[in-house]
């Protein structure tokens, strides 16, 4: 008997959704920072073994929407809403329990659920027993799993908990495949990490990143790319002084995309001004947002 299935991953930004995605997987697929939004885009990774296939989704944490960006994210979060046949329901153990157990419940969910309280380290054990029976109370989920995705504690109880649920099929993708997303978009996903960490307040947010050439020569990779910002005095921090800012962001990014692709990298990058991309289609189309 062969099982195999989707199991997409929601909960609150910073839940730690794509930690845990990366963490089931055992690469860094989905780019990861202490900040709330990083997750744009529904991430697909795919564990294949002996009897089972499992299609993971990393998906946007769950927001009101504010620009037609946001809306794009929460069409994403839908999506997978309805192509789930596990899902996910990834909380922080020190959220605010009602206010999660509210969330998940706004979801409608028609898919089988498992419970996921992340971050377990951050509770004594006489705050987490108190915890788990509040959320077997609640009593929607086929399961309530504790783990620590960061520590990668409790990966193997949550692992058995997915394969009880997952339907019996015939796998989806070859069994040599790891996502379904192109190395374009990696590479992007990479830069934007970086300016995530790089820098505070609002930059992160009003920036995308394109890759506009990607060529593949003899001894090395040459990748150029676009950092798009929605203000000129945006253009000038992520340029920085004499370039050095965006020079700092080229060389962290580097580094990971050549451990990505196992070859040397020379990445350009240059910084554009659209203004009021969050809210046109047409931009958001040429993203990867649409």
């Amino acid at each position: 008997m062969h099982r195999a299935g989707f199991v997409n991953i929601f909960g609150k930004p910073n839940a730690g959704k794509s930690t845990l995605l990366n963490a089931l997987l055992g690469e860094k697929l989905a780019i990861v920072s202490p900040k709330v939004q990083t997750t744009r885009h529904r991430i697909t990774g795919i564990v294949t073994e002996p009897g089972y296939q499992v299609v993971f989704s990393d998906t946007p944490g769950i927001i009101d929407p504010k620009y037609k960006m946001h809306e794009k994210m929460m069409a994403a979060v839908k999506s997978a809403l309805e192509d789930a046949d596990v899902a996910l329901l990834l909380m922080d153990a020190k959220d605010d329990t009602e206010d999660c157990l509210a969330l998940f419940d706004s979801l409608k969910l028609k898919a089988t659920c498992i419970l996921v309280v992340n971050k377990m380290d951050n509770l004594e054990k006489a705050a987490l027993d108190t915890l788990r029976e509040r959320l077997e109370k609640w009593g929607k989920a086929k399961a309530v799993v504790f783990i620590s995705a960061l520590q990668k504690k409790g990966l193997g109880d949550l692992k058995n908990a997915i394969l009880q649920l997952l339907p019996e099929s015939e796998a989806f993708y070859p069994e040599d495949t790891l996502t379904d997303r192109s190395t374009r978009f990696f590479v992007a996903e990479m830069i934007r990490e970086k300016i995530f960490h790089l820098f505070d307040e609002e930059i992160p947010y009003h920036t995308a990143v394109l890759v506009t050439q990607f060529q593949e020569k003899a001894t090395l990779t040459k990748i150029s790319a676009e950092i798009i910002v929605t203000r000129e005095t945006q253009k000038g921090i992520i340029l920085g002084e004499k370039g050095k800012s965006i020079r700092e962001i080229g060389s962290l990014a580097r580094v990971d995309i050549e451990k990505f692709l196992d070859r040397k990298v020379f990445l350009e990058l240059h910084v554009k001004v659209r203004d009021k991309w969050r809210d046109n289609d047409t931009y958001l189309r040429e993203y990867g947002l649409i």
